[in-house]
């Protein structure tokens, strides 16, 4: 029996697959005769030998190394099996499919803005998507020194920049600090680039980076809300009368001494509204009636007695 001992065939294979692995390498195993390899779906297969790409293999199937992969191998094309004999070679498997993963600042980002000297605190989260670009730097730069390549270690090596890319791209060109998320796309499509050219260095293209949202301080927030809301409503004077509305409706009855001075005021605004197209619609009428002097001064509102200057104010009456 020992005479046969290591000599029956292995199948080369990506045995434990799981989604956040972008690369699992099969090494340290003596491939023997009649041995195959095994490509699943969303898998490509590099022989290696001796730290050199020997061949890469994409069509997703069962194969005899034999006779269907050492002939296409650049330095094992001429090796033969022997009955002692086999081959040392690593493969590696990478996931060949795009990857999405949700991404998020810690800690807040103090932008540089002139109404905070210290900076305005700000948070962001998002997606960004990847995928295996260029297997030679992928193997040159990772996969000599490692087993296994995940997801997690792409996070956390773009973690380590992006904090200094958000910085970059809201910042440049003046951005809007009170209204980032209109200007969310370009921001997004500058740290896209930046980021692709990071990681490029590891043989790995960013397919895509979207931003969320944007997130400030609360006390910020509520300054920003109180902004938009009198935007909304207009002018300052609209902006009192529906203050004065929302109170009113919050006291529900009872002995609301501030309610009941809005309500005095409210009401005092509308008497002089109603005085003053009182005096409007009056004055039109003289006009139309040839232009004699109206009854009343449409300034203070004081009987005329049909004299052309208001005997209480001194207003020209006509």
């Amino acid at each position: 029996m020992g005479l046969f001992k290591g000599q029956f065939a292995n199948v080369v294979e990506w045995e434990e697959y799981r989604d956040d692995i972008i690369f699992w390498k099969w090494t340290n195993r003596e491939i023997k005769k009649g041995s195959k390899l095994i490509i699943r779906a969303g898998q490509d297969a590099i022989f290696m030998y001796n730290g050199k790409i020997e061949g890469i293999f994409k069509d997703e199937g069962s194969f005899d190394i034999e006779s269907q992969i050492i002939p296409f191998l650049s330095t094992l094309k001429g090796f033969k099996f022997g009955f002692n004999s086999g081959v040392r070679a690593e493969v590696l498997f990478v996931n060949t499919k795009e990857f999405t993963e949700k991404w998020g600042t810690k800690n807040p980002i103090l932008i540089p803005t002139q109404a905070l000297p210290g900076g305005m605190p700000i948070r962001a989260f998002g997606n960004f998507s990847f995928s295996v670009s260029d297997y030679i730097t992928l193997i040159d730069k990772v996969a000599g020194v490692k087993q296994m390549y995940t997801v997690a270690d792409v996070k956390e090596r773009i973690s380590a920049v992006l904090d200094q890319l958000l910085m970059k791209w809201i910042s440049k060109e003046g951005k809007d600090m009170f209204n980032l998320q209109a200007n969310a796309y370009d921001i997004s499509a500058g740290i896209k680039t930046d980021l692709d050219m990071e990681m490029s260095k590891l043989g790995i293209t960013i397919t895509s980076f979207t931003i969320s949202s944007f997130s400030y301080p609360e006390e910020v927030q509520k300054m920003t809300n109180k902004a938009a809301s009198q935007a909304m409503v207009g002018d300052m004077n609209r902006y009192t009368q529906m203050a004065m509305a929302d109170s009113i409706g919050n006291s529900r009855g009872g002995s609301n001494i501030a309610s009941d001075m809005m309500q005095l005021q409210m009401g005092m605004q509308v008497g002089q509204q109603m005085m003053n197209n009182m005096n409007t619609a009056m004055n039109n009428n003289a006009n139309v009636s040839g232009g004699t002097a109206p009854k009343f001064c449409p300034n203070c509102g004081t009987p005329t007695n049909g004299a052309k200057f208001c005997s209480n104010c001194g207003t020209k009456l006509a």
